[in-house]
């Protein structure tokens, strides 16, 4: 097992963890059954850098966890998120950042979760009426309190992530990294490696796509949000696709998958990245974890470097 230093106090997290939000909502019918038998196959494989938010499902999403984690809360290194205001109705509400916001939606993740500390908590998204400085002033008080243990931020600014690090150390950035999704790479990289901050990269499959399954919209399921997003209209997946039939002459020619193609090329951007693909199949959990024993050539690299680089991604992210 690969592992990764997130952040100068030194979490130790797989290379591979999972991203849970898919067990609860955004991507078609889920089955807690299903999902539970999922996550103790990830214990045991060792795949215990699990991923959530308050806002998913709304709320199931920790929930499920809380049940997984029971009388093993030890074994996983756990990640979940504050910040996306949602109703018990599911409405969006906006974001908030004030320290009193910080300080209950903690209570209530904890109290969810059926544990007395989260490992990594994340900002979700900045709150433009509240200065970082204040949102994470008031996460620094929980790491006294011993309700958190390290601090992350999620989709911030180079400046907000230097502005954060000044109040306390802030261990990663949670932000979206994959083959065609490389923004991150102007100014957003070169910033967490100058502060000694870690990087998760989220949706390092581009939300499925880049994994070959989906080649038309019929592929998603009613109620798929990938439906609504940019990327996937029917004019995107086509152009999108040649993207995807690059990946695949590579894993071709490796004889692995090219999803595991997407994910060793974000594991090669550097040590101080890790993963968190979501999913909810067994097959899937493996092929995503074996992935970290793959590694790409600097030919390979630098040819799938030049490629994604010069290819026009259709469709904006959100």
């Amino acid at each position: 097992m690969k592992t990764v230093k997130l952040g100068q106090q030194g979490l130790q997290v797989p290379a591979v963890g999972l991203g849970c939000m898919g067990m609860s909502e955004f991507y078609g019918q889920s089955n807690d059954a299903q999902n539970l038998k999922l996550l103790d196959e990830a214990l045991d494989i060792g795949c215990n850098f699990w991923d959530t938010s308050d806002m998913y499902g709304p709320f199931t999403n920790e929930e499920l966890l809380g049940k997984a984690m029971a009388n093993r809360r030890e074994r996983v290194i756990l990640a979940t998120k504050f910040g996306i205001k949602r109703g018990e109705d599911g409405g969006w509400l906006g974001t908030s950042g004030s320290p009193e916001y910080v300080k209950a939606a903690c209570d209530a993740s904890l109290t969810r979760l059926k544990t007395d500390y989260i490992d990594l908590y994340y900002q979700h998204r900045p709150d433009p009426k509240v200065p970082i400085e204040e949102t994470v002033g008031a996460m620094a008080d929980l790491v006294r309190e011993g309700k958190i243990r390290y601090i992350g931020l999620s989709e911030a600014s180079a400046e907000n992530l230097e502005k954060a690090n000044r109040i306390h150390p802030i261990s990663a950035l949670q932000t979206e990294l994959s083959l065609w999704s490389r923004d991150v790479e102007e100014s957003i990289l070169p910033k967490v490696r100058e502060l000694g901050i870690g990087f998760v990269a989220y949706s390092p499959l581009g939300r499925g796509f880049l994994t070959g399954a989906i080649k038309k919209r019929d592929d998603l399921e009613m109620g798929d949000w990938r439906l609504s997003n940019p990327r996937f209209s029917e004019e995107a997946i086509a152009n999108n696709q040649k993207l995807v039939e690059k990946i695949r002459d590579f894993a071709d020619k490796r004889g692995v998958t090219p999803s595991q193609v997407a994910l060793a090329w974000v594991l090669a951007q550097g040590e101080d990245i890790a993963t968190i693909p979501g999913t909810r199949r067994s097959k899937y959990l493996q092929l995503n974890w074996a992935s970290q024993e793959i590694v790409l050539s600097e030919d390979e690299i630098a040819e799938l470097n030049t490629f994604s680089q010069n290819f026009e991604v259709v469709g904006k992210r959100y």
